[in-house]
C-alpha cells in the first residue's frame, strides 16, 4: 500500500496503535503474537516508520552531533569517514557543524545541535580545557578527540604526539641529519604545541638543535616556510612538518628550487593522509578513520547505559618510512 500509515498496521494486525508502536520501538511488553501480527502487517502493507514520529516517541533522534574546527583537508574527511561508518553500522546519522573562531563561537555551534542530536563527538584543539568544559551543553553525552585535558570529565580519544615526535627524531638523527626545521601548525591548537615541544625536547636528548617555523596545517603554510628559508640562505638538511599538507607545501617548494629530496634534506610529516602515500612522504601514521570510529564507539555504549570511566584512551601512532627520507624505501 503506497504511503501506509501506522494506523494502516494497526488494522491490518488488529491491534491498537499503542501496540504497533511498542513493536516498532522494540520495547519489551509487547507478547510473541502480537508482535508477529505487527511485523507481518508491516512486511505486508510496505510500511515505513516516520523518522520524526518515532524519535519523538522514544526522546531519541537517532543522531550523533559532530563538531570540528574546519572541514578541509583530509585529516577531518577520514575522521568522519570512520565516524560515519561507525553511525550507519547502529543506525545514527551524522550532523556536522564546523566552528572557525574562539570559544563563543564554538560554544553556539554546540547549543544549537541540543535537542537534536542524543550526544556529541567534539573535535575542538582550539580551546582551552575551560572553554570547552562551558562550551558543551549540560546532561548531553559527549566524547572528545585530541582535545586539552578531561573538559567537564567527558571521555576522550587522544593521540600520543610525543611518541610519533620521538619515533621522527629517532629515524632524523639516525640519517646524520643535525640542520633541522620544524614547520608547526596553527598557534594555539594543541596538537601542533604538543607536536612542537614534544619535538624540541626530542632533539635537545640527542644533542641536536632545531629550529621552528610557524604554519597553519594548510600546504601553502609549508610552501611558504620554505620558500622564506631558502631565501634568507638558511641551510638546513631536514623538515618535519607538523602535518602532511605543510609537508606537500614544503616539498613543492624544495621541488621549485631544485633542491634534491631526500639526498639533500628530508622531509616528514604527520597524520599519514591518503596524499602521503602518493606521494612517498615519510610520515607519522596515525590510523585516522579508525580514532573518530573509536570516539563514537564510546559515544554509542553510553548512549546504551553501558559506563565509562570518563578517561582518556591514547592512540598511540607510528613512523612509516617513505622516499622522501629514504630513497629505498617503497610506498605503502
Amino acid at each position: 500500500m503506497a504511503d501506509a500509515t501506522i494506523r494502516d498496521v494497526a488494522r491490518r494486525a488488529q491491534v491498537s496503535v499503542a501496540s504497533v508502536s511498542r513493536v516498532l520501538n522494540r520495547l519489551e511488553n509487547v507478547s510473541e503474537e502480537t508482535r508477529n501480527r505487527v511485523t507481518d502487517a508491516v512486511r505486508e502493507l510496505g510500511y515505513v516508520p516516520h523518522a520524526g514520529a518515532r524519535s519523538l516517541s522514544l526522546a531519541k533522534t537517532n543522531a550523533i552531533g559532530v563538531v570540528l574546527p574546519d572541514f578541509h583537508g583530509e585529516f577531518f574527511s577520514e575522521i568522519v569517514r570512520g565516524m560515519d561508518r561507525e553511525a550507519s553500522r547502529h543506525g545514527y546519522m551524522l550532523l556536522l557543524s564546523n566552528v572557525h573562531a574562539g570559544s563563543e563561537q564554538s560554544a553556539n555551534a554546540m547549543r544549537a545541535m541540543r535537542g537534536r542530536v542524543d550526544g556529541l563527538v567534539i573535535l575542538a584543539p582550539h580551546l582551552t580545557e575551560e572553554e570547552l568544559a562551558d562550551a558543551v551543553p549540560a546532561r548531553t553525552p559527549a566524547v572528545l578527540i585530541n582535545t586539552r585535558g578531561v573538559a567537564g570529565g567527558h571521555p576522550g580519544v587522544r593521540l600520543d604526539n610525543a611518541a610519533g615526535v620521538e619515533a621522527v627524531a629517532d629515524h632524523l638523527v639516525s640519517l646524520g641529519r643535525k640542520r633541522i626545521i620544524h614547520i608547526a601548525g596553527a598557534a594555539g591548537n594543541i596538537d601542533a604545541i604538543e607536536r612542537a615541544d614534544a619535538f624540541k625536547a626530542a632533539l635537545e636528548k640527542r644533542g641536536v638543535a632545531v629550529e621552528i617555523v610557524q604554519g597553519d596545517f594548510t600546504e601553502e603554510s609549508g610552501e611558504a616556510a620554505i620558500d622564506a628559508l631558502l631565501k634568507s640562505g638558511r641551510k638546513f638538511d631536514a623538515v618535519f612538518a607538523g602535518n602532511d599538507m605543510m609537508a606537500s607545501g614544503a616539498l613543492q617548494a624544495l621541488n621549485r628550487a631544485g633542491v634534491r629530496v631526500p639526498d639533500e634534506v628530508a622531509v616528514v610529516g604527520f597524520d599519514d593522509i591518503p596524499l602521503a602515500r602518493h606521494i612517498g612522504l615519510t610520515t607519522v601514521q596515525v590510523h585516522i578513520a579508525e580514532l573518530g570510529e573509536r570516539a563514537l564507539d564510546r559515544l554509542l555504549a553510553i548512549l546504551a547505559g553501558e559506563e565509562d570511566s570518563g578517561g582518556q584512551e591514547l592512540h598511540k601512532p607510528e613512523l612509516v618510512i617513505r622516499s622522501t627520507t629514504d630513497p629505498k624505501a617503497r610506498s605503502r
